[in-house]
């Protein structure tokens, strides 16, 4: 094996820097995935860390490693998680800090940067442009550069994390990260192959945005449910190490990432956002199967979901469940018309969640309305009976696909 780019020595001392800030996050049992899966499947809940993600371990180490020089103020490029981070860590040594983010940012991560008192800047489409606009601030005034992931002083913070895996699970077997930068990926597996060769690494990518897959994203914004993730190009420092340390990449769907992160919600009690989830989306698809030996990490790299995209992750595993019913509806326009309807519903048991008149655009009588409904059903039987109630009644009644 070549001789890695980072020693023990530096991410031990990595560790020291995060000493009163990194929190050790816990290692947990995900009964629901082994019994789906087999195997043993745990995760690594660094979405329970400081900052919501594995990003304060890097940012930590950076501003350390800078000595007198942080004084100066810091400044960094990030779709959010490394500037929640950098913002923490610059509050903590008490320096200015400047954060450019990438228009169309996670609401919720810019309000977190401000409120630990950083000057925050929209700038661009993309997550390089944000960085471009940091490393030119940088320059014109002399503060500190912050790198979200091509830093060998990150990266030894963020395989901070890969030496808790080998301290806490003695029969570590197989471990799937998720991969943007290569930074937290880069780190982990540099540490685990060098402590035990046999341990498998998978990066894992989503279809939007895999440059280590060799999948060139599309030009301008990348819009994703992983944008935690979505790095067009790889750094120069990370490349390498992932190229010598990662046995395999893989890339997930779009869909496949809303499924995982309700699923953490709903049996995992996890709040995940999508990139912090690709580890699971890819057990549920099918490429990586868990270690019929030892023990399978899940790492959860982040917690910080926008709460403006919960509804919609809400509304289509409900559909998809078959716990919502959708159904356009051709009822007398006049008084009671509608009433009827819905008493026909509540006699059914199925609970009312939206009613719309469509009127305009629609093949209808002159003394007919159309209401589009959407309904709360216990389950595909349910919503079944419903609709033959509901034709029963001599109502012209077509069920929506919301797929």
């Amino acid at each position: 094996m070549a001789v890695p780019p980072i020693d023990f020595a530096a991410i031990e001392a990595a560790r020291l820097a995060g000493v009163g800030v990194v929190k050790r996050t816990p290692i947990t049992e995900s009964a629901a995935l082994s019994e789906r899966f087999g195997g043993n499947i745990v995760f690594k809940a660094e979405n329970l860390q400081r900052t919501g993600s594995f990003k304060i371990r890097g940012a930590m180490n950076k501003l350390a490693s800078l000595g007198d020089a942080v004084k100066s103020g810091v400044v960094a490029g990030s779709a959010g998680n490394h500037a929640q981070a950098i913002a923490f860590a610059a509050r903590h040594f008490g320096v200015p800090c400047e954060i450019f983010v990438p228009a169309g940012a996670s609401l919720s991560k810019i309000e977190a940067v401000r409120s630990y008192g950083a000057t925050l800047s929209e700038g661009g489409d993309t997550l390089s442009d944000a960085v471009a606009l940091a490393q030119s601030r940088a320059d014109a005034t002399g503060m500190n550069f912050c790198h979200p992931f091509d830093d060998p002083m990150v990266v030894a913070g963020q395989a901070t994390l890969g030496l808790e895996l080998a301290e806490d699970i003695s029969d570590l077997s197989l471990v799937l990260v998720p991969l943007g930068g290569g930074g937290l990926t880069g780190g982990v597996a540099l540490v685990l192959k060098q402590i035990n060769p046999k341990i498998r690494i998978v990066g894992v990518q989503v279809r939007a945005c895999a440059p280590y897959a060799g999948t060139p994203p599309a030009d301008g914004p990348i819009i994703t449910l992983a944008d935690g993730i979505a790095v067009k190009t790889p750094g120069a420092f990370t490349r390498p190490i992932i190229e010598q340390f990662v046995d395999e990449i893989v890339v997930v769907e779009e869909d496949l990432v809303a499924d995982a992160m309700v699923f953490l919600m709903d049996r995992g009690k996890l709040y995940v956002e999508g990139g912090g989830a690709v580890g699971v989306s890819a057990l549920m698809s099918g490429q990586i199967k868990p270690a019929t030996t030892g023990t399978t990490c899940v790492v959860l790299s982040g917690g910080n979901v926008d709460l403006g995209i919960l509804p919609s992750l809400i509304r289509r595993h409900e559909t998809q469940a078959g716990r919502r019913l959708l159904m356009y509806v051709r009822i007398s326009d006049r008084p009671g018309g509608l009433a009827r309807l819905l008493t026909l519903f509540a006699e059914a048991a199925a609970n009312l969640v939206e009613v719309e008149h469509m009127r305009e655009g629609v093949d209808l009588h002159v003394r007919e309305t159309g209401v589009q409904i959407v309904l709360e059903v216990r389950g595909r039987e349910h919503a079944d009976t419903v609709m033959s109630m509901v034709r029963a009644a001599g109502y012209n009644a077509d069920e929506i696909n919301a797929g």
